[in-house]
């Protein structure tokens, strides 16, 4: 599928790799709705892009309503949805016991689960429900989705027990769904990121900054964000990439802690 004349829905796209994959749509010749709960920064990269091409939607991933009020909208805005990448997602640390043997709280490891997991969900159905109803094109393809899982999903690190099962969740999702979405001209595949440099990782500060880069394998650096956007692109416009996800960490495996 080319990116040319497509709409794409990106949740968590008013920043980090959600708005690096919309801003990279966009250039390819997309129309791009983001679906964040950020209004400024929403506001700002759609002023960035351009009001025609771009357009946000605050929107709460784990609410019913909120979801499909927003894909309502993104139909009655730009005509039609060909592409959705869920990139919305917390990094809640849940450890299981505390310091003191106490259990972790539940609505800890509830909310990570529900935001990373359940949000992708429910926005990927909303927006398959619609592209269900495209017309195919010559390949017979309707939709393409792409789901932001993690490399902590292999490799949880201590503390990661609710991030680890939300992100191993998106993975255990990819091919039930590519089998079933299959039918109706939709693929669905995941990428597994590692470490890149978003502003929430330079908010951590240049050494923590550079203690996570001494984890990275090779090339020992930080990712950029438009590598992750490349990778997006790429699965958009290879139509046998099917069930699929690709892990783009730079050959890094996380330690324990």
């Amino acid at each position: 599928m080319k990116l040319d004349g497509k709409v794409a829905v990106v949740t968590g796209g008013a920043s980090g790799l959600g708005a690096a994959a919309a801003r990279s749509f966009v250039e390819q010749g997309a129309r791009v709705a983001l679906f964040d709960l950020s209004e400024v920064a929403g506001n700002a990269l759609c002023g960035e892009l351009g009001n025609k091409v771009c357009q946000f939607f605050k929107v709460d991933v784990t609410d019913d309503q909120s979801v499909a009020d927003a894909v309502t909208n993104t139909v009655e805005k730009f005509g039609a949805i060909q592409i959705a990448v869920n990139a919305a997602g917390i990094p809640a640390p849940t450890k299981i016991l505390d310091r003191d043997g106490n259990p972790c709280q539940l609505d800890k490891f509830t909310k990570v689960i529900m935001v990373n997991l359940v949000g992708t969900f429910n926005v990927m159905s909303k927006c398959v429900a619609v592209m269900a109803r495209n017309a195919p094109d010559d390949l017979g393809e309707r939709g393409v989705v792409i789901n932001v899982s993690s490399g902590a999903a292999y490799e949880g690190q201590i503390g990661q027990a609710g991030y680890s099962a939300s992100k191993a969740g998106v993975i255990g999702m990819n091919m039930p769904a590519a089998r079933e979405l299959g039918a109706v001209g939709v693929r669905v595949n995941a990428i597994a990121p590692g470490l890149f440099l978003t502003q929430m990782v330079k908010s951590l500060g240049e050494k923590v900054v550079v203690s996570l880069v001494d984890t990275v394998e090779a090339p020992r650096r930080a990712g950029d964000p438009m590598e992750f956007a490349h990778a997006c692109q790429f699965i958009v416009e290879n139509g046998y990439l099917n069930g699929e996800t690709i892990r783009l960490d730079a050959a890094t495996r996380l330690r324990a802690r």
